[in-house]
C-alpha cells in the first residue's frame, strides 16, 4: 500500500504544483513573491526523483525556502508534504520520526497563519495521520482512523475543489479495503 500510495502522491503534488498551484499560493499576497517561492519550490521538487535522498535533499531545500520566507504558507505547505511523502515512502527509516515531528510543526504554525488555506491544512493533517497507520498499522489504525477521516472532511467542506484531499482521501479508503 505505501509505495503506491507515495509514488502517486509524489506525481500528484508536482502536478497540482506545476500545473495549478496549491490553493495557499493565492493567498501569499505579493506576486512578485509569490513567483518567486513557487519558481524556488519547483526547481527543488524538480529534482526529486523518489530515492530517499533526493527527497530528503528536497526537504532541506523546501525548509531553507521557508526559512527565507517565513511569512508565506506556501513552504511550509510544500515542506510538510514532501516530508509526509518521505515518511509513507520510507516508513521504518531511521530519521521518519524526526522527519514527521517536522512535518507536524510546519503544520501547526500554517494553522495559526492569517494567509493559510484551512483546507491544505486539514489536508496536511489528514496525511500526517495517515502516515502514522501506514508506519504501525495494528497499533495506529484505530487510534487516527477517524482523525484521519475527519481531516479530509473538513478539508472538502472548506473547498469542495481540492483534488489533493479528494485523491488522498480516496488513497486512504483503498488502502483500508485492501488490508481487511
Amino acid at each position: 500500500m505505501m509505495s503506491l500510495i507515495s509514488k502517486h502522491l509524489i506525481s500528484i503534488a508536482v502536478s497540482l504544483f506545476i500545473f495549478t498551484g496549491v490553493s495557499v499560493a493565492r493567498n501569499a499576497g505579493d506576486d512578485d513573491k509569490t513567483a518567486q517561492i513557487q519558481a524556488l519550490i519547483g526547481e527543488s521538487m524538480s529534482k526529486v526523483d523518489n530515492t530517499p535522498e533526493s527527497m530528503l535533499n528536497c526537504i532541506a531545500e523546501l525548509k531553507r525556502i521557508e526559512a527565507m520566507f517565513p511569512d508565506s504558507p506556501l513552504p511550509k505547505y510544500q515542506a510538510a508534504f514532501m516530508s509526509l511523502n518521505y515518511a509513507v515512502s520510507f516508513p521504518h527509516a531511521e530519521n521518519t520520526a524526526t522527519i514527521m515531528a517536522g512535518a507536524d510543526e510546519l503544520i501547526g504554525k500554517m494553522e495559526k497563519m492569517k494567509g493559510a488555506d484551512m483546507s491544505d491544512v486539514h489536508t496536511l493533517k489528514g496525511f500526517y495521520y495517515m502516515v502514522l497507520i501506514v508506519r504501525d498499522p495494528a497499533a495506529n489504525g484505530q487510534k487516527y482512523y477517524l482523525d484521519v477521516m475527519s481531516s479530509y472532511e473538513k478539508a472538502l467542506k472548506i473547498n469542495p475543489g481540492n483534488e489533493l484531499a479528494k485523491q488522498l482521501q480516496a488513497k486512504f479508503m483503498d488502502g483500508m479495503r485492501q488490508s481487511r
